[in-house]
């Protein structure tokens, strides 16, 4: 299989996965020499060839003159040091090259990242970077919001996210290889590692939203009362929705509790410390460092993951145990601090992907074994 020739002498032969691991000079993060943008642009023909999976794909609305929005806030976390460099999920982003030509100073020294030039309301540019095999589909916007009407603020971010759902996908996609030798542009063999999602409805995706009423847009078979909070909303427990006054509750509890910026801090920013904060806040950026004992000890923090409870991860721990039994059992036998569930919405439908979190569950709860729990992990490096 050849790869066509776009006329710019980019070289995309070089494998992305055979970069040396590296990190930033506080050691919090994956680090990686600055790269130039067109070096990481993808066409759309190009992005169809790589075959991704397993990847975010970002997609954002933004022209040449929107704000900026900071998107290495967005990526930092993903590139986290507690995580070993094959653990990082490749970014894919999909909105205006202009616009990222503005962001790219501040994601250069940041690894495993592409961008295809295209609209996030284009269905040909979804399906060349494989949305339906994708971990998360994440929506943001960069434009300025309408003031006028305020319902027409998430006007975009919301056709994006209804135009997944509509979307099908061919099923025949899933574990093959294809024949020996092919290889995609960024240089790693053509395979499949999932089975995708044949359905747009079943693409993990978040949505971002300026205005908290309009969370009663995002999801059509929600019977939720448009007067509703946002935090008892169904988009809203189930992960799809995000608006940005959940911002401004977490501050609010930094304020009133402040040994909750440590917990804060590993969920939101990956761990950033003071010290990093200070070098970005004054504009140098992530700088790469020597990996010395000190910089490698800071990999040695803990991480989020989800644990599926069908694969019988706990000893004694299954189908009807309660809640407080596992987290005594995760924690004492295996290190791990138990935060919450995540549980099918239909358990009856064995169709049903709909899940919804529960947090902080009672510990006389039933866990069932199609849940998913999170769990603080002590990392293993």
């Amino acid at each position: 299989m050849s790869i066509p020739p776009d006329g710019r002498g980019v070289d995309f032969t070089k494998d992305f996965e055979q970069q040396d691991m590296k990190y930033d000079s506080t050691g919090m993060f994956h680090w990686c020499p600055a790269r130039n943008l067109d070096e990481c642009v993808l066409e759309r023909h190009q992005a169809a060839m790589t075959v991704l999976n397993g990847h975010v794909v970002v997609c954002l609305f933004a022209d040449r003159d929107s704000p900026l929005i900071g998107l290495r806030n967005f990526i930092m976390p993903l590139r986290a040091s507690n995580f070993h460099y094959h653990e990082l999920k490749h970014v894919v982003i999909v909105g205006d090259l202009e616009y990222l030509r503005k962001e790219w100073k501040t994601l250069y020294n940041l690894p495993k990242i592409s961008i295809v030039n295209g609209s996030p309301l284009s269905r040909a540019d979804l399906r060349a970077v494989n949305i339906n095999l994708c971990d998360m589909c994440v929506i943001i916007s960069a434009r300025v919001p309408n003031t006028e009407d305020t319902t027409l603020a998430d006007k975009e971010a919301i056709l994006a996210s209804l135009n997944i759902k509509a979307m099908q996908f061919d099923d025949t996609l899933g574990f093959f290889p294809l024949r020996g030798g092919d290889r995609s542009p960024l240089g790693s063999p053509i395979s499949m590692q999932k089975k995708g999602a044949r359905l747009g409805t079943n693409v993990p995706m978040i949505t971002e939203l300026v205005n908290d009423s309009n969370v009663q847009f995002l999801d059509q078979d929600d019977d939720d009362d448009p007067d509703t909070e946002l935090y008892l909303t169904q988009p809203f427990a189930c992960g799809t929705a995000f608006a940005i006054s959940v911002l401004d509750s977490l501050m609010s509890t930094t304020y009133f509790n402040d040994s909750a910026l440590t917990l804060i801090r590993t969920l939101v920013t990956g761990g950033a410390t003071p010290e990093l904060e200070l070098i970005l806040a004054e504009g140098a950026g992530l700088r790469g460092g020597y990996s010395t004992p000190e910089t490698l000890a800071n990999r040695d923090r803990c991480r989020i993951a989800q644990i599926a409870l069908h694969d019988n991860p706990y000893e004694g721990i299954g189908h009807n145990s309660t809640y407080g039994q596992m987290f005594t059992t995760s924690l004492k036998k295996y290190g791990q601090l138990c935060i919450g569930l995540y549980r099918l919405h239909d358990q009856d439908n064995p169709e049903s992907v709909k899940r919804y979190v529960i947090t902080n569950p009672p510990a006389e709860l039933r866990i069932r074994s199609s849940d998913y729990v999170s769990v603080f992990l002590q990392n293993s490096t």
